[in-house]
């Protein structure tokens, strides 16, 4: 049903933050612009549960990203807020060190328990630059293949330097490499999920694969043993294999989603929904691979503040205690069964792609899918849910809750079925189409 929503104070922020910061803010996935340009409230002023509180006081749910999926359990969870106010009150910050922190590399040995190391920084990407420069450093080697999207570092936009057009199948098309040192050039070699002859192709053109890099799933499952022969090239020459679990990790279940596809890394990295909100990501590995570590400078200081630790380890054992990745993958699948009867009573073509917790849907129109999914999120929006082609499912999701946004879903579908039929999708629109990709903003 749709509500009486007023957004001001979020586009006039929004507007001036564009003058003032570049790209508008920190993270492209935030961008206003990737969901509903000049509609999108863009700026919270309180979270809850998977309530969002915005500027000007309405109030959403999000059946979206969840923070780009670090809040697991939900927004300002109670417990892990509990377990942080704790600590900044005892001081999260000193000369000497967090004892929490060899707590947690403990507890993250305990779910991974193949590996003989960890260290630790505060975001995905720099955890990825890490694992990418500690097997350089053991193998001796300088060239990664890899699949998937892993960061803004120049060892992966490097991979554009030869081919502008070699990211676009990695999650993010349009990635420019401005400002990667040419040099660089080679470096990364870029091969596509399920498609083994293509990692085949790379051995068997370079002798110097130091990491196979790759989310062991995002969108599809690994068909044809792809993960094992994966492991098996890797094997065979001597190249580190790295799994990116920051966004797979902890949602199928606490800790990597690898065991589930009898897969083992030499490497796995974690962060995101590690701790539930606060920054923290984990690189974790085999002993003999971590000791080179040792041998490579990688330090920084905010890598030993005590706020990250602790947060993530009171959202780990909660997760554990709560079994929360049976909860996610309960809720998600519920999700996508109710995408599809949603369209099947519309006539609406759609497909429900990704693991459960993280489903994503496509409409499978190919002039119109941008149009639909802008339209799609307007419509959401009027009734009150911050809505776009995946949904990231939290601990504090209900069933009560799915049950109502799926109600409204169908609602919605119906009207852009109606759009369709009409040829009236971009008339329905009441702003630009939203970004599909990276585009410069003015």
């Amino acid at each position: 049903m749709k509500r009486s929503i007023t957004i001001k104070k979020g586009l006039a922020l929004w507007a001036e933050a564009k003058k003032i910061i570049p790209g508008g803010t920190q993270l492209l996935s935030k961008r206003s612009e990737l969901f509903l340009p000049e509609q999108w409230p863009s700026y919270f002023a309180r979270a809850k549960g998977v309530s969002i509180w915005d500027l000007d006081g309405n109030k959403f749910t999000d059946m979206t990203i969840m923070g780009v999926g670090t809040c697991i359990l939900g927004y300002a969870d109670r417990d892990v807020n509990a377990a942080v106010k704790k600590v900044i009150a005892a001081g999260s910050m000193s000369t000497l060190n967090s004892p929490e922190e060899v707590e947690l590399a403990g507890l993250l040995l305990d779910l991974d328990p193949w590996a003989g190391g960890v260290r630790f920084a505060r975001t995905g990407g720099e955890a990825m630059a890490m694992a990418v420069r500690i097997a350089r450093a053991h193998t001796k080697k300088d060239t990664i293949a890899f699949c998937g999207y892993h960061g803004w570092q120049d060892w992966y936009l490097s991979a554009n330097l030869g081919d502008s057009t070699n990211l676009d199948g990695q999650l993010l098309p349009g990635l420019d490499p401005l400002g990667v040192p040419r040099a660089l050039k080679g470096t990364a070699l870029p091969f596509h999920y399920n498609k083994i002859d293509e990692l085949r192709a790379i051995f068997a053109n370079c002798q110097d694969v130091a990491a196979v890099v790759m989310e062991p799933i995002r969108h599809n499952y690994p068909e044809n043993d792809f993960l094992s022969k994966v492991q098996e090239l890797a094997n065979q020459n001597k190249a580190v294999l790295i799994f990116d679990e920051i966004t797979s990790g902890f949602r199928m279940r606490v800790g990597g989603v690898y065991p589930l596809f009898k897969t083992q890394p030499d490497m796995v990295v974690y962060a995101k929904g590690m701790s539930n909100g606060y920054p923290m990501a984990s690189v974790i590995g085999r002993g003999e691979i971590m000791e080179a570590t040792q041998r490579s400078f990688i330090s920084s200081t905010y890598w030993t503040e005590r706020v990250g630790p602790v947060a993530a380890l009171a959202t780990i054992r909660k997760m554990r205690a709560k079994k929360v990745p049976e909860h996610l993958c309960r809720l998600g699948e519920l999700i996508g069964k109710g995408w599809q009867h949603a369209a099947a009573r519309t006539g609406l073509q759609i497909k429900v792609q990704g693991l459960p917790p993280l489903a994503t849907l496509v409409f499978s129109y190919m002039m119109n899918s941008q149009e639909l999914a802008t339209l799609f999120t307007q419509e959401m929006l009027k009734r009150g849910y911050l809505a776009s082609r995946s949904v990231y499912v939290s601990y504090s999701h209900s069933k009560k809750c799915i049950t109502q946004y799926l109600e409204q879903v169908e609602e919605v579908f119906a009207i852009m079925q109606n759009a369709l039929v009409n040829n009236k999708v971009q008339e329905s629109l009441q702003g630009p189409v939203a970004h599909s990709g990276f585009q410069r903003l003015t």
